[in-house]
C-alpha cells in the first residue's frame, strides 16, 4: 500500500461530501489539495474556505492535472462529469479518480479508462445534512469503497489516515448495498413521518406525538444494535395478538389507505421477524 501523503487531490463538486472530505483528507496530510471546481467561483471559494486549503476554479479547464480527482457530483452528473474529465485532458496513467455515490459503481466511470486511470467508488456512510458537526465528528465513519485494487489500496491508505474505518465491498453489490443504507437512513425517516402524522390523525398535538415517540424509537433503536432485531421486537405481533392488529388495520385504512397498505405488508414483515424471534427463544430451550 502505497504512501498517498504526496497525492495532489482534485476534487469537483464542493457540496457537503465534497467539503467534509476534502477537509479530512487535508488536516490528515492524506492529500495536498490542489483544485476545487463547483458551479460558481463563489461556491468554489466556499468549499476551499470550509476544507482550509486548494483553490477555487468555476470550470474544469481551469484545474490542473492531479495524482487523485474525486467527483463529489450528484448521481445523474457522474458519468457526464467523468467524460468532460478526459476530454479536458486531466486523467492520465496511473491517475486515480473515485467518486462519492452509494448507488454507483466505479464501473460509471470506465470512460476514465481510455486515458489509463484508475477507478474506484467511497461512500462515507452519514448523513451528510450537517457538515460542520459531520467534520467534526468524523473519526469512525464508515466508509464503503470498491474499484480498481491500486485505487482501493491509496483511498483506504488516505480514509484511515483520516479517521474513517474503511469496508471493501463487491463492485457488483453496491447497488444492494446502497439499497440497505437507505432502509436504514431514508425510510426510517419516512417510516417516523407516518408515526408522526398517526398520532395527529389520532388528535395527539405535534409537539406532543413527537415527545410520545422520541423514546420508544431511541429506546428500540439501541435494543436493535444491543440485542439484535428478533430480540429487540415487542409489541402486539411479537405477542400473537392478531386481533389488536387486525383492529388497527382498519382504522388505519379508514384513516389513509396509503398507510394501511403500508401497515399490512410491516405486519406481514414483522411475523416473519416474530417467526424468527420464536425460533431463537425455542433454540435456546
Amino acid at each position: 500500500m502505497g504512501d498517498t501523503k504526496q497525492s495532489s487531490l482534485n476534487i469537483v463538486g464542493g457540496g457537503h461530501v465534497g467539503k467534509v472530505l476534502g477537509r479530512q483528507f487535508a488536516a490528515a496530510g492524506a492529500f495536498r489539495i490542489q483544485d476545487v471546481c463547483n458551479r460558481t467561483l463563489a461556491s468554489a471559494q466556499d468549499a476551499v474556505d470550509f476544507i482550509g486549503s486548494g483553490r477555487a476554479v468555476a470550470t474544469l479547464a481551469q484545474m490542473r492535472p492531479a495524482g487523485v480527482t474525486m467527483l463529489a457530483v450528484p448521481d445523474d452528473q457522474i458519468v457526464a462529469g467523468c467524460a468532460q474529465l478526459v476530454q479536458a485532458g486531466l486523467l492520465g496513467a496511473g491517475s486515480i479518480v473515485f467518486h462519492c455515490s452509494g448507488a454507483l459503481s466505479s464501473h460509471d466511470l470506465a470512460a476514465a479508462r481510455e486515458p489509463g486511470a484508475v477507478l474506484a467508488s467511497v461512500h462515507p456512510v452519514r448523513s451528510f445534512a450537517d457538515v460542520a458537526q459531520v467534520a467534526a465528528q468524523f473519526a469512525g465513519t464508515f466508509c464503503s469503497v470498491e474499484g480498481d485494487a491500486p485505487a482501493v489500496d491509496a483511498l483506504r491508505a488516505a480514509l484511515e489516515r483520516s479517521g474513517a474505518q474503511v469496508i471493501a465491498i463487491d463492485t457488483s453489490a453496491k447497488t444492494l448495498y446502497h439499497a440497505a443504507s437507505v432502509f436504514a437512513c431514508n425510510y426510517l425517516v419516512s417510516l417516523m413521518d407516518v408515526a408522526l402524522r398517526t398520532y395527529a390523525a389520532a388528535g395527539i398535538p405535534d409537539d406532543a406525538a413527537r415527545q410520545l415517540a422520541q423514546p420508544l424509537v431511541t429506546e428500540t433503536v439501541a435494543n436493535v444494535f444491543r440485542l439484535g432485531p428478533a430480540q429487540a421486537l415487542s409489541g402486539p405481533i411479537a405477542r400473537g395478538d392478531w386481533a389488536t392488529v387486525a383492529k388497527q388495520q382498519r382504522a388505519v385504512d379508514s384513516w389513509d389507505p396509503q398507510a394501511g397498505a403500508l401497515y399490512e405488508l410491516m405486519a406481514e414483515l414483522t411475523a416473519e421477524l416474530a417467526r424468527r424471534k420464536a425460533g431463537l427463544a425455542g433454540g435456546g430451550a
